[in-house]
């Protein structure tokens, strides 16, 4: 289980992370905003303990930008904040649980244990869409305007990608590493990557007005909607 941990307390955030690598979580440590959505955005994660009081972009703010991006992963507010109307907040914006500062440990491995294994259902049923484009992950079909796309493996899992990281631009570096695996990428690979994509933009585009999967020169690829 991948564990993304957003909190700008050092010590607290290095004692989080080295209890949950104790009961032998993988986990990654952002200090601010900035650099824990970026994280979000180029890596997966099974889970996500988020600290609201951030500096740069708070944690309600990352919160509501990756759920209106289809990011279905379990979140975990930490705060300080203990009114009623804070965890509604909270909760309205997407959080799956919440938990108030100080915090005994053992209360926060419950909960992500419990939160992992709400996540691992709920992942199979998850939806993603785009404008009329829509992807039933457990089913792993995909339709526009309601009709079905027939993609192949590989070409769903780079749609999948995308819509996940919807109106951000994916290097071919990040798809050669998240969708291909390939950790060791040599320029050749980005042959594949190009013809990769442009057949998949022929099958989700073409039949289309509204073209979604946009090339960016020199940068890579992005999927958004005309005019955003």
């Amino acid at each position: 289980m991948r564990i993304l941990v957003i909190e700008d307390e050092q010590k607290l955030g290095r004692a989080i992370q080295e209890g949950l690598q104790a009961d032998r979580y993988t986990v990654s440590l952002a200090h601010t905003g900035e650099d824990g959505y970026y994280l979000v955005q180029t890596e997966s994660f099974d889970l996500i303990i988020l600290d609201i009081l951030l500096p740069g972009r708070n944690g309600l703010e990352i919160l509501g930008t990756i759920r209106k991006h289809g990011f279905r992963t379990p979140v975990l507010l930490l705060t300080a904040q203990d009114s009623v109307d804070d965890r509604v907040r909270g909760l309205d914006t997407g959080a799956d649980d919440y938990l108030v500062k100080p915090f005994a440990f053992p209360e926060l491995l419950a909960r992500v244990r419990a939160l992992g294994r709400r996540g691992s259902t709920e992942a199979t049923a998850n939806r993603l869409t785009i404008a009329d484009l829509e992807l039933d992950i457990s089913a792993r079909s995909v339709s526009r305007a309601g009709q079905d796309l027939d993609l192949t493996t590989r070409e769903f899992e780079l749609l999948e990608y995308l819509v996940r990281h919807r109106d951000h631009v994916v290097s071919r570096e990040m798809l050669a590493r998240d969708v291909w695996k390939e950790a060791d990428r040599h320029t050749p690979f980005d042959n594949v990557i190009d013809v990769q994509v442009a057949r998949l933009r022929r099958k989700v585009d073409d039949r289309f007005n509204q073209k979604l999967v946009q090339t960016v020169r020199g940068v890579g690829f992005v999927l958004r909607e005309e005019g955003e």
